[in-house]
């Protein structure tokens, strides 16, 4: 009797286990769910979703969903969809909303934004519930040298059909800035812009900043100007400061050449006099040679030295003072 009993618990193990591994993989439940929710999903398109490797409660969960709301989809679509790596839960839901805010999208379409890395669902919410971009404090100079500091608030609205291809937010922010400059640039007097904020945001409305991005512009407000630095007045100070140690160069350069010149000068004056003390050296030599030679008398010697006598006194007597060492008697 124990080989018997042995082999009914044996065949009860195994359709234990047998049981226990098909409902393991066939989603029984969730087929359940969905026939009761009026979805209908057959059992073999479940176990071809196992065998695809698909998570059957991320399709067929969306697709009731859909379902429920009147969506017209199907659960190919789905699948499809989630073996692009899309979030199926995620576009059900945009479609679901832009369906109850009477916003035209399309299954296909909705799948593209997905796909494309935007968050469709945000798009669609945004596209009932305008988004607020604030932009960084913005400096320019008007024309009058005065910087001012802008921040503008944005208000945009997602556009569905740019959404694939269209640039993002930073580019919205990028061209109100370039705006902003461009405006407060154009202005005679920063004073202008102080009275009238509404000026830059009318001008860079009408600019069409839009254009190529996944949003549309309603409006433009300047949320804060400020009065910065006086860049007219700074510059003409490193000007001023400029040309000044550019003068101080060119009368330093002037002054050096005059030294230069001064100094040349000095060291002529210093080779003539060495070169007239040299010559005044011969003299007594050219005298004795005269003398020796017979061409000098002794009476041409004495009346030239009574001539250099009288030329002394005579220079004592004007009052210069005026003598020659080299010359002059001793006597």
């Amino acid at each position: 009797m124990g080989d018997p009993l042995f082999g009914y618990f044996l065949l009860l193990a195994a359709i234990a286990l047998v049981i226990s591994l098909f409902f393991s993989f066939v989603p029984v439940g969730l087929w359940i769910s969905a026939s009761a929710a009026g979805v209908k999903v057959g059992i073999f398109n479940l176990i071809g979703m196992r065998l695809r490797r698909v998570m059957p409660t991320r399709v067929v969960n969306p697709l009731i969903k859909a379902i429920k709301a009147g969506l017209t989809v199907n659960i190919n679509q789905l699948e499809a969809h989630y073996l692009a790596g899309g979030n199926v839960d995620k576009v059900v839901n945009a479609l679901i909303a832009a369906q109850r805010a009477e916003i035209p999208l399309v299954f296909e379409r909705a799948a593209a934004i997905d796909l494309a890395g935007r968050d469709v669902l945000e798009a669609v919410q945004m596209s009932v519930n305008p988004k607020v971009i604030e932009t960084p404090l913005v400096a320019a100079i008007a024309k009058d040298g005065i910087e001012l500091k802008a921040k503008a608030r944005v208000t945009v609205r997602a556009n569905i059909e740019r959404l694939v291809g269209g640039a993002g937010e930073q580019t919205i922010i990028a061209r109100v800035g370039e705006g902003i400059v461009t405006t407060i640039g154009s202005a005679m007097s920063h004073k202008d812009v102080l009275e009238n904020p509404d000026r830059i945001s009318k001008t860079v409305l009408s600019k069409g900043l839009d254009a190529g991005t996944a949003f549309e512009i309603l409006s433009i407000d300047i949320a804060d100007v400020d009065v910065g630095r006086n860049i007219g007045a700074q510059l003409q100070t490193d000007q001023a400061e400029a040309d000044k140690r550019i003068a101080q160069a060119k009368a330093e350069e002037r002054r050096a050449m005059a030294v230069a010149r001064e100094q040349e000068m000095k060291a002529a004056v210093v080779e003539m006099r060495a070169k007239v003390v040299e010559a005044e050296a011969e003299v007594p030599k050219a005298m004795a040679t005269a003398l020796r030679e017979g061409k000098l008398g002794v009476m041409d010697y004495y009346n030239m030295q009574n001539v250099i006598s009288d030329t002394q006194m005579r220079n004592t007597i004007a009052g210069t003072g005026k003598t020659d060492a080299s010359t002059s008697d001793p006597k």
